[in-house]
């Protein structure tokens, strides 16, 4: 079915008097508070997306046995929205992620969400709530685009009706402590993806299998996992739910994007960015033996994790078999900050949009 050149998003708007408190811009946490909208539409194998629309922020009746509940048919991205020094609000990189998600269903034998229609909602749904969009420095308002299978059956094939879904929700700085380095244990037993599996793709089920070796990580006294690869635990690949980078003499190494990593869009932002500022920034894998020898001979400048919800955070240490080793004196690096810094001055408009990253809304 060709979708259309454009979308029509049709808006109830919420009554005055159900409209939610908006919380202090000092009282943000993550993803606690929700605004007063949802942006929703419907897939159906007869008539595809069908009637895209901005409506009361509420809860869904789903039949028990709905395909999500029983199969995991589900998939989502996140991006964040800001309130420029101006006033004016807009959506970093919005273009990519929409991309990103529609990429990733088929993975999951999902419908495709058009691009052009997640943006669509994104932007009646941002534009709905815009009041809702803090202006705090380090404050955001995130949003979830969701898609997940809805057609009630006990059989394991793909789904015939699906809902796609945008919430939205003011935040504060991911981690409270602001850009203090973590402390992450490197993990070699428990595993987040496997080669053929689904850890290129933004799906729930990547989350939860990484569960219970960051809880174990944190009665260590650690922040988080450094995932390792699933077949020899011989080579990094994610830093918990972000992708990660290394700074080894003067070079920026990220791991290839080899089926079990996502794609991140931060990720890309970083390699742009170092690449642009003439700094060399690589895509390879990075062994663990690599990371060790570096950090023994002072090689190892940096180490620090990227992602739509932190945008940078520093490694101070890192935990393996028993041995904690300290990264640039437990101290934020130089890059990580100027990345850092670069990143959310063109997020929040103090700093000139030249790769046309950000969507006015």
């Amino acid at each position: 079915m060709t979708a259309p050149a454009s979308w029509a998003i049709r808006t109830e708007l919420t009554p005055t008097a159900g409209r939610k408190p908006r919380p202090k811009d000092a009282e943000l946490v993550f993803g606690r508070v929700f605004t007063d909208h949802m942006a929703i539409a419907d897939w159906t194998e007869d008539a595809g997306w069908t009637d895209p629309r901005v409506v009361p922020y509420g809860n869904f009746s789903l039949d028990p046995a709905s395909a999500v509940f029983h199969y995991g048919q589900e998939i989502f991205d996140g991006m964040k929205a800001f309130r420029a020094v101006d006033g004016r609000v807009q959506i970093f990189r919005a273009d990519r992620h929409c991309r990103r998600l529609a990429e990733g269903a088929a993975r999951l034998c999902m419908p495709a969400v058009d691009p052009a229609l997640t943006l669509a909602l994104v932007r009646g749904l941002v534009g709905t709530d815009r009041d809702w969009v803090p202006s705090a420095p380090e404050t955001s308002l995130y949003l979830r685009p969701t898609l997940i299978a809805t057609e009630p059956f006990l059989g394991v094939r793909p789904s015939k009706r699906y809902i796609f879904f945008i919430i939205a929700s003011p935040v504060g700085a991911y981690h409270g402590a602001g850009f203090s380095p973590a402390r992450i244990w490197i993990e070699d037993r428990y595993v987040r993806a496997a080669p053929g599996g689904l850890g290129a793709v933004k799906a729930g089920a990547n989350y939860v299998a990484s569960l219970m070796a960051a809880e174990e990580a944190k009665k260590r006294g650690y922040d988080q996992v450094l995932w390792t690869d699933a077949v020899e635990h011989k080579h990094l690949e994610e830093v918990g739910t972000m992708n990660l980078c290394a700074v080894i003499g003067e070079e920026l190494i990220t791991p290839a994007l080899d089926g079990t990593i996502l794609g991140g869009v931060t990720r890309d932002s970083v390699l742009t960015l170092a690449r642009a500022w003439g700094i060399k920034a690589t895509e390879r894998s990075i062994a663990i033996d690599e990371l060790l020898a570096a950090q023994r001979d002072g090689s190892l400048r940096e180490v620090f994790g990227c992602g739509t919800a932190a945008v940078i955070t520093p490694v101070g240490e890192l935990g393996w078999k028993g041995e904690n080793l300290i990264v640039n004196g437990g101290k934020p690096g130089e890059l990580a900050r100027r990345l850092f810094t670069a990143i959310t001055d063109i997020q929040y408009g103090r700093a000139p949009d030249t790769h046309g990253w950000m969507t006015a809304v």
